[in-house]
C-alpha cells in the first residue's frame, strides 16, 4: 500500500484520514486481540502504548512520524516492507543491555579511553590526559563494572543510580522521600549490596560525568568577583567591603557575602557531540537545510549569512556552534517574598534542526545570580565572556561520535534574547526617556504628552512623496519631511563608547548621566568578544512582550478600562493644547468639564456583548488556556491574562469580536495589526512577505496616529516598526522570543525546596537533570526525550487557525 499520506501536511484531507484507517486495520490484523499498541504519533514517538482508538485520535491531532514508513513495530516484516501483502509478526521488544550502554556513556565522556580514538588519523592531534580526569574515569568505570549485589547481572551500581535518579527527576520526588526509598531498597537487597545509602552519595557518583558547577564569591556591592587573580583577596578593591560575613570567632568556615554559581560551557558543548543523534543534527544547518526564499531557521537570515562571509574559517566547519543567549530575573518564592530576585543566564545552540532547536534538553544554564543587578550584570558575566573568548580563539578538543574523530570545537554568540528592561541591562542603552528606542537611538521622534514621553513620527518610514507626510491636523499638527533613522554599525558604536567615561560597577554609586552619553549607561562586556562589533544583529526585541504590551494598551483603550486606557483626561487636554481633533476635546458645561466616550471606544452594551463573546469561545486542547476565566462581564475588564493568552487574543479573538462594534476606520487597522502579528510569528517566513509586513505596520501606526491621542504611543508601540527588519536578519520569531525561557522559569520555581537558599536547590536539580538527560540519550534513546518534555510541560504546537475556528 502507498505510504505517501504520512508526508501530507493536511491532516484533515481524505487521503490522510483514509491512510489512518488503513494503518489501524493493519495493526488490528497483525495484533489480533490486542487492546493497546504503540502510538506512532509525533508526540508518543512509538514509545508509549495507547488503546487503538486513542492511537487514531493522536494521529489526527499530532500527525504520524514522517520517517515511520516501515511499520515494523506493528508487525510488518522488514524484508518485505515494500510489499502490500507483508506477513505479520509479533511486535518484539528489543533486548537492551543497560550495562553496555553505561559503558558507552563513560567512553563518550572520557574519549581518551575509547578504542576508536587510540588510532587517530593523521590530521588529528592527540588529546592530553589530565590526572584528575583519569581518576574520575576510574571511579566511574569501577561503579559501572561493580555488580549491585553479588550475582546481579541486570544492574551495575552506576546503572542503578541512573535509573533511580531518572525516576526521581521525572516524578519530582523530594530528597527526603528519595532517601527513604533508597534506605528501603538497601534493606530489601542482600546485605552485601553496593547501592547508595542516600541522595548525596548517588549525586557524587553522577558528578563524575563532568556536568558540575563552581561557586565564585562576589563583592556585596557588585563591584567585582573574587576570581582568577583576585581569588585570594579578602576585601573588595573598589569599595573595601569585606568578602565574608561577620561571624563568631569560633567558626572555622567563613561565609561569603554573596555567591554566584558558574556552570562551565565547554563540557556542555562537548556533550552535544557525544551522542550519535545530536552529533549528526549539529551539522543540519549546513548539510540538510534547504536554501530558498523560505526562512525556516536562523541560518536562513541575513545576519547568519553575513557572519559566514565575515568569518569564513569559522563557517568552514559546520560543527562550530552558533549560540543564542538569554537572561531574565524571576522570584523563586512566588508571592511569599517580593524582594528576592534570581537571575539565570541560558545559552542554546542554533545548529540543531527546527524540531530540536530551543528544546529544554539542549538549553544550557551557564550562570545563576542572586539579586537584581542592573548594569552590574557585566561583573557576573566575566567568567562566561572569558570562556567565550577562549572558545573563539583556541576552541576545545571534542570527540565527534558520529565520525569517531577528534576536532577543535569553536563557538560564537550570535545575539541575545531579552525582554525590554533586560535589553537595556545587556545592551548598555537605557530603554527609558526620550531616546528609549535602542535602534533609532538619538534620532527617534519623541515628545512629552499627557505627563509622559511618547513616540510619534512614524510617517518617516513612508515613501518620501507619500501624501500623509504633508498632512498636519490629521496627525500631530506637523508635516514630516525627514527620512527614517540611519542604521548604526558595530564599529561606530564601539568608537562612540570608547570616547565616553562611565562610572564603576557599584550599586552604591549614583551618578547623573551626562548629556554627551545620550542613553548609554555602560560599555557592554560583550564587545570584548572579537566578533561582537561585526554582527548585524546583537540584541533582539522580544516579540512576546512587545505583543503583550501592545495588546494591553490597545484593549485597555478600546474597552476604556480605568487605569489601562490611554484616553485619559490628560490626553484630552493634551489634544486641546496641540489644537487638533476637536471632537475629542473635553466637553465643558457651565463650570464642569466632562470626558465623553471616544469614537474608538466601545459603548457599555457593546462592551458587554464583546466580553460575552470572548467568554463563550472554546479552544481545542493544548491550543490556549481558558480565557473565559479572565473575563469579568459585570465590571467590563480582563484580569489575569498571561502572555500566551494575549498572543491568542490579539491574533484570533480581537478582530472577530470588534468588527461589527466599532467604526470601519478603527476596525481595519486593528485587523491589519492582528494579521501582522499572526504572520510575523509564523514558523516559516518568506522574504517578500516580510517586506510587505514592514509596509503594513507602518500603515497601521500612521492610521493609529490619526485615531488615538499621542499618549497612546508608548515605546512598545514604536518598536513594532523594527520587528520585520529583525525577522529579515535573524529568521523566524520562535527562535528569538522568551516563551521557551519563561516556561523553563516555571519549572525552576518548582525545584526550590530550601526557601532560605533557593539558588542552591535550583542549581542542584539542574545539574542532575543535565546529567540524566545526557545518560538518557543512550539509555532511553527517544523515550527519555518524551519524558523530559512531559517533565517540563512542553507546549504542543497549535493546530491551524481554520481548524480552530471550525471548533468555536
Amino acid at each position: 500500500m502507498s505510504r505517501r499520506w504520512i508526508q501530507n501536511p493536511n491532516r484533515c484531507s481524505d487521503e490522510y484520514l483514509d491512510g489512518i484507517e488503513d494503518f489501524i486495520e493493519f495493526a488490528r490484523r497483525q495484533n489480533p486481540g490486542a487492546t493497546r499498541i504503540r502510538c506512532p504519533c509525533r508526540k508518543c514517538n512509538n514509545t508509549l502504548w495507547e488503546t487503538i482508538e486513542n492511537v487514531g485520535f493522536h494521529l489526527v491531532r499530532n500527525g504520524m512520524i514522517e520517517t515511520y514508513s516501515i511499520w515494523n513495530l506493528h508487525g510488518e516484516q522488514l524484508d518485505h516492507a515494500s510489499s502490500s501483502n507483508a506477513t505479520g509478526m509479533d511486535s518484539v521488544e528489543p533486548i537492551v543491555d543497560h550495562n553496555d550502554q553505561v559503558m558507552d556513556i563513560i567512553e563518550d565522556v572520557f574519549p581518551f579511553a575509547s578504542i576508536n580514538i587510540n588510532n587517530e588519523r593523521e590530521d588529528d592531534v592527540p588529546t592530553p590526559i589530565d590526572n584528575a580526569e583519569f581518576e574520575q574515569y576510574e571511579k566511574l568505570l569501577k561503579n559501572a563494572n561493580q555488580e549491585l549485589y553479588p550475582g546481579c547481572e541486570s544492574f551495575s551500581v552506576l546503572t542503578a543510580i541512573v535509573e533511580l535518579m531518572h525516576g526521581k527527576i521525572k516524578y519530582r520526588m523530594s530528597n527526603l522521600c528519595f532517601d527513604y526509598f533508597l534506605g528501603v531498597f538497601k534493606r530489601m537487597l542482600p546485605t552485601d549490596n553496593c547501592s547508595p545509602k542516600d541522595h548525596k552519595q548517588a549525586q557524587k557518583v553522577l558528578n563524575g560525568l563532568g556536568l558540575g558547577y563552581e561557586k565564585i564569591h562576589a563583592c556585596k556591592n557588585n563591584c567585582m568577583l573574587f576570581y582568577k587573580e583576585h581569588k585570594t583577596l579578602d576585601t573588595c578593591l573598589i569599595c573595601n567591603e569585606s568578602r565574608f560575613k561577620m561571624t563568631s570567632q569560633n567558626r572555622t568556615n567563613k561565609i561569603p557575602q554573596k555567591v554566584m554559581r558558574y556552570l562551565p560551557l565547554k563540557p556542555r558543548l562537548q556533550r552535544l557531540y557525544m551522542s550519535t543523534h545530536t552529533a549528526t543534527d549539529m551539522r543540519w544547518h549546513k548539510e540538510k537545510r534547504v536554501d530558498d526564499d523560505v526562512m525556516r531557521h536562523p541560518a536562513d537570515g541575513e545576519a547568519w549569512k553575513e557572519f559566514d562571509r565575515t568569518f569564513p574559517e569559522f563557517a568552514a566547519d559546520p560543527r562550530n556552534v552558533r549560540l543564542g543567549l538569554a537572561t531574565v530575573g524571576f522570584n523563586p518564592h512566588g508571592v511569599l517574598n517580593q524582594h528576592h530576585s534570581t537571575w539565570p543566564i541560558f545559552v542554546f545552540p542554533y545548529n540543531l534542526p527546527p524540531w530540536k532547536c530551543m528544546k529544554k534538553e539542549y538549553m544550557m544554564m551557564t550562570v545563576l545570580i542572586t539579586e537584581d543587578l542592573g548594569r552590574s550584570i557585566d561583573v557576573y558575566l566575566r567568567p562566561l565572556v572569558d570562556e567565550l573568548k577562549d572558545l573563539w580563539t583556541n576552541g576545545v578538543r571534542t570527540y565527534d561520535k558520529s565520525t569517531g574523530k577528534m576536532f577543535t570545537l569553536q563557538a560564537a554568540v550570535m545575539w541575545t534574547v531579552n525582554d525590554f528592561p533586560v535589553y537595556a541591562i545587556v545592551s548598555g542603552w537605557s530603554t527609558k526617556g526620550y531616546m528609549a528606542c535602542p535602534i533609532c537611538k538619538e534620532d527617534v521622534t519623541s515628545g512629552w504628552h499627557a505627563g509622559k514621553v511618547c513616540y510619534l513620527g512614524h510617517r518617516r518610514w513612508l515613501p518620501w512623496d507619500h501624501e500623509w507626510r504633508e498632512k498636519d491636523k490629521e496627525f500631530d499638527g506637523n508635516t514630516v519631511r525627514c527620512l527614517r533613522p540611519r542604521e548604526w554599525s558595530g564599529d561606530e558604536i564601539v568608537e562612540q563608547l570608547n570616547r565616553l567615561d562611565f562610572a564603576p560597577f557599584e550599586k552604591t554609586v549614583s551618578r547623573t548621566r551626562p548629556s554627551t552619553h545620550m542613553n548609554w549607561t555602560h560599555k557592554p562586556m560583550f564587545f570584548e568578544l572579537p566578533y561582537w562589533s561585526k554582527l548585524k544583529l546583537r540584541h533582539n526585541l522580544d516579540v512576546l512582550h512587545v505583543e503583550k504590551n501592545v495588546f494591553d494598551t490597545l484593549v485597555g483603550t478600546i474597552l476604556d478600562i480605568n487605569g489601562k486606557t490611554k484616553n485619559t483626561i490628560k490626553a484630552r487636554l493634551d489634544l486641546e493644547r496641540m489644537g487638533i481633533r476637536r471632537g475629542l476635546w473635553m466637553n465643558r458645561d457651565s463650570d464642569k468639564a466632562r470626558r465623553d466616550l471616544a469614537f474608538f471606544s466601545l459603548k457599555s452594551n457593546d462592551k458587554k456583548e464583546f466580553l460575552k463573546f470572548v467568554s463563550s469561545v472554546k479552544f481545542p486542547d493544548w491550543y490556549a488556556s481558558n480565557i473565559a476565566r479572565c473575563v469579568n462581564v459585570d465590571r467590563g475588564k480582563f484580569t489575569g491574562l498571561k502572555s500566551h493568552d494575549c498572543h491568542v487574543f490579539m491574533q484570533h479573538l480581537l478582530p472577530m469580536g470588534i468588527r461589527h462594534l466599532l467604526p470601519e476606520d478603527v476596525v481595519k487597522p486593528i485587523m491589519l495589526l492582528s494579521r501582522f502579528f499572526s504572520q510575523l510569528t509564523a514558523k516559516t517566513l518568506r522574504k517578500t512577505d516580510i517586506l510587505q509586513l514592514h509596509h503594513d505596520i507602518v500603515q497601521v501606526l500612521c492610521k493609529f496616529e490619526m485615531i488615538f491621542p499621542p499618549a497612546f504611543f508608548t515605546s512598545m508601540m514604536h518598536v513594532m516598526v523594527h520587528l520585520p527588519e529583525e525577522a529579515l536578519l535573524a529568521g523566524p520569531v520562535n527562535y528569538r522570543w522568551m516563551y521557551p525561557i519563561e516556561r523553563l522559569l516555571g519549572e525552576l520555581k518548582k525545584s526550590v525546596r530550601n526557601k532560605a537558599k533557593p539558588e542552591g536547590s535550583i542549581i542542584d536539580d539542574w545539574v542532575q537533570y543535565e546529567s540524566l538527560t545526557f545518560c538518557g540519550m543512550t539509555l532511553h534513546d527517544q523515550d527519555f526525550v518524551v519524558q523530559s518534555d512531559t517533565l517540563f510541560n512542553t507546549k504542543i504546537t497549535p493546530p491551524p487557525l481554520s481548524q480552530c475556528l471550525s471548533l468555536v
